[in-house]
């Protein structure tokens, strides 16, 4: 089990500390954006994507209805794929900013990225999906390399290695 964690946290480091420092900079970035900006609205914040606010009973109904839409599992279980889509971003987007379970974090992102090209953005053309697309490449980089030197992964490998 010790092994299993060991590989799932320790983090593929660069030749020069500078390349890590960058990448931790732009996953620093990306993971607030999405935990804040996509994320957060899904958790039963008093307004829509488009900016209207709502009254108590409708808070967070929205993200349900749009998932049960896709049709498929996604209509069996809308609750549920809302849920994780919306813990995923937010949740998520916090462990990557962080570097903490960056590889985790990084495979659920990617699950939920996916999910929104394919069942949600498809046909509203490539401008539409960039979003989605532009997450979806940093999740599959952090997935192979992890945080990096600067997350909290690298300090619990180093941690690990030592005991």
């Amino acid at each position: 089990m010790k092994n299993i964690l060991k590989t799932l946290i320790t983090p593929i480091l660069q030749k020069h500390w500078f390349a890590d420092l960058t990448f931790g900079i732009i996953r620093f970035i990306s993971g607030i954006l999405l935990a804040i900006d996509f994320g957060a609205s899904k958790f039963g914040m008093p307004w829509t994507p488009d900016g209207q606010n709502l009254n108590l009973f409708e808070v967070a109904a929205w993200f349900p209805k749009d998932v049960a839409a896709y049709g498929g599992i996604f209509a069996l279980m809308p609750v549920f794929f809302a849920w994780m889509g919306a813990f995923s971003e937010a949740v998520g987007g916090l462990f990557l900013a962080f570097g903490l379970k960056t590889r985790l974090a990084s495979f659920l992102i990617m699950c939920t990225m996916l999910v929104a090209i394919f069942m949600q953005k498809w046909g509203q053309g490539t401008w539409s999906m960039l979003p989605a697309m532009s997450f979806l490449w940093l999740a599959i980089y952090n997935l192979y390399f992890g945080s990096g030197r600067f997350g909290f992964d690298h300090l619990i490998a180093k941690k690990i290695n030592k005991s």
